[in-house]
C-alpha cells in the first residue's frame, strides 16, 4: 500500500513540474523596474552664451561722428594736374593736364584724427598729441592696418581715395570755383603751413573750408592717397588708380613743407614716398 502511494505521488510531482519551471521563467522575465525618483529636479543646463563684442559709449559717439561727418561728392569730368590756376608753381610730375571722369564717392569733412586713431588702434603714435589734431607718423601701411579694424567695427567699407578723388574733392568737385589751394587762392585763409603754423599740427577743421564743406584739404598735414605713384599721361581716364608701383602718393601739403615753395599745397601738388614711411607731417583722410 506504502509503495502505491510513493508511485502516486512522485508520478503527481512530475505532472506539475513544469508549470513550477515555466513560473519561475515569467517571473525571471519581468522588466526591471525604475527606481523611485526623489521629488528635486535637476534643472537642464544652459548653453553657454556666445561673447558679444561690447562698444563703450566714447567708441560709439566717435564712430557715430566718423559717419556723420562723411560728405557725398557726386561724380563728374575734370581737368586734373596743372591747369591754368596753378600757374608757374606747377611742377612737371603735375603735367600733362588730363581729363578725367569719377563715380560718385564720400570723403570725411576732416583728416583722421588722434582720438579716432586711438579708439580704433589703442595708441597714438603722433608726434604732437591732441586729441583733435590729426594723427601723424603713419605709414601707408598703418593706414591699411587701421582701415581694416575700422571696417570690421563699423562694418562699412572705409579706405584711402584714390589720387584723383582726392584731387577731384579738393577743387571742390561739380561746385568748384576754380582756386589754386582748397578752399581759397590765399593758402593763409585755408592753411596751416609754415607761415603761421608754429611748427606744428592743429586741431582739423578750424581754417576755411572749399567748396563742399571739406577742411583742410591745403597744410596741417599731407594725407595718404591709395595709388602708386606714377608719372601722368594726355589721355582721358574713367576712375583711374595706378595699381603698381615703389612709392605711394599723399596729397595736400604739411604744416612744415610749404615753408619750402609756398605753392606747395596746391589742388595739384603731389608728393610720394615708400609705403613704410613715416613721419610727423604725414597724415590720412577717409574716403567711403
Amino acid at each position: 500500500m506504502n509503495r502505491l502511494i510513493q508511485i502516486l505521488f512522485a508520478t503527481l510531482l512530475l505532472a506539475l513540474l513544469p508549470t513550477v519551471e515555466a513560473s519561475a521563467q515569467i517571473r525571471r522575465a519581468q522588466p526591471h523596474r525604475k527606481p523611485p525618483t526623489s521629488n528635486t529636479t535637476t534643472p537642464p543646463k544652459k548653453k553657454p552664451k556666445k561673447p558679444t563684442t561690447t562698444t563703450t559709449p566714447v567708441r560709439s559717439r566717435i564712430l557715430s561722428e566718423l559717419l556723420s561727418n562723411m560728405v557725398y561728392v557726386a561724380g563728374g569730368t575734370f581737368m586734373m594736374g596743372a591747369t591754368s590756376e596753378q600757374g608757374s608753381d606747377a611742377e612737371d610730375i603735375e603735367r600733362p593736364a588730363h581729363q578725367v571722369t569719377l563715380s560718385s564717392f564720400s570723403i570725411c569733412k576732416y583728416e583722421v584724427t588722434q582720438e579716432l586713431w586711438q579708439e580704433v588702434m589703442g595708441s597714438n603714435p603722433s608726434d604732437f598729441k591732441g586729441s583733435r589734431r590729426p594723427v601723424e607718423q603713419v605709414s601707408w601701411e598703418d593706414c591699411q592696418d587701421f582701415i581694416r579694424r575700422l571696417n570690421d567695427l563699423t562694418g562699412k567699407n572705409f579706405r584711402l581715395p584714390t589720387e584723383a578723388e582726392w584731387e577731384y574733392a579738393a577743387r571742390g568737385g561739380n561746385r568748384s570755383n576754380g582756386y589754386k589751394y582748397a578752399g581759397g587762392s590765399s593758402i593763409d585763409d585755408v592753411a596751416w603751413y609754415h607761415a603761421n603754423s608754429g611748427s606744428q599740427t592743429h586741431d582739423v577743421g578750424l581754417k576755411r573750408a572749399n567748396e563742399l564743406g571739406l577742411y583742410d584739404m591745403a597744410g596741417n598735414v599731407w594725407e595718404w592717397c591709395q595709388d602708386w605713384y606714377d608719372f601722368y599721361n594726355s589721355g582721358s581716364q574713367t576712375n583711374p588708380c595706378v595699381l603698381s608701383g615703389y612709392h605711394r602718393i599723399y596729397r595736400g601739403g604739411s604744416w612744415v613743407y610749404c615753408k619750402l615753395n609756398q605753392g606747395i599745397g596746391r589742388v595739384s601738388d603731389r608728393g610720394h614716398h615708400e609705403p613704410t614711411h613715416r613721419n610727423k607731417w604725414l597724415g590720412l583722410r577717409l574716403a567711403l
